[in-house]
């Protein structure tokens, strides 16, 4: 005979499956438990509420907080041959003649370092780019303002005024967090108004940038919502689940490898 859960314990349980797994089906937890999917429904809407994972079409996902900022030398400690395979493959969706708008972060700084030949054009708000960017036929633009050093990062009035001059054909842009439900999201404020601005510039592709620990990941300010992304470059990490879920929405996911 099948063990039945009062709905507390059964959600309690889903809750320990999720964190171990990252993503849940609703169809595999109706068997497992042995009730309706209607049931699972519900007792996945209870754990939503309650910021444990964000819902999904047929399951849902872990969710990830992100409160504080990590400093720019301990993020790039982090995954960081999985980094520089980002970095490299960026290189297949950047074409001859390309003007790149590119934001800061551990995983930008390896697609700055990466980028090679092809006559372009990078617009970039990543301090590090002037040490990153060493190939001559591509012209770095910095757009300068306030310099944060926790981030490597330029903020502020002068890095929008060079942006509203500007016009990409694609945007490569680093995250902190990516979510189905919420998008992409930074913890700095200031960060998000100046990645937000160079996708409202950009008249191509917007491609995001990621290892697969960002995944899932929920921070405090919204840069862009998910459908804002056309492609993404991430590492062999990544759930099959979550891929296919990307993939379900139109974005073409790019698996980092040696």
């Amino acid at each position: 005979m099948a063990q039945t859960y009062i709905p507390a314990d059964r959600q309690t349980r889903i809750r320990k499956i999720i964190e171990e797994t990252g993503v849940v089906k609703v169809v595999d937890l109706s068997q497992r438990f042995h009730v309706t999917e209607l049931t699972i429904r519900r007792d996945l809407d209870v754990l939503e509420k309650q910021g444990v994972l964000d819902r999904t079409h047929g399951g849902a996902i872990l969710r990830h907080r992100m409160k504080t900022e990590p400093l720019y030398t301990e993020k790039d400690r982090i995954n960081r041959l999985e980094k520089e395979l980002i970095g490299n493959a960026v290189n297949r969706v950047v074409e001859p003649g390309d003007t790149l708008l590119i934001n800061t972060g551990s995983t930008t700084s390896q697609v700055l370092r990466h980028l090679t030949g092809k006559q372009l054009r990078v617009i970039t708000s990543n301090a590090n780019a002037l040490l990153e960017v060493n190939d001559p036929e591509i012209e770095l633009i910095l757009t300068g303002g306030i310099f944060r050093r926790e981030s490597n990062s330029m903020i502020g009035f002068f890095t929008h005024s060079v942006l509203d001059q500007a016009c990409g054909s694609k945007a490569i842009i680093g995250v902190d967090g990516l979510s189905i439900k919420f998008g992409l999201t930074t913890p700095i404020q200031q960060e998000a108004e100046v990645t937000r601005l160079m996708i409202e510039r950009t008249q191509g592709p917007v491609v995001v940038v990621t290892d697969h620990s960002k995944i899932g990941v929920v921070s405090n300010f919204v840069t862009a919502p998910i459908k804002k992304i056309d492609v993404l470059v991430t590492d062999a990490g990544i759930k099959p689940d979550f891929k296919k879920m990307l993939e379900d929405l139109g974005i073409k996911v790019i698996i980092a490898r040696e």
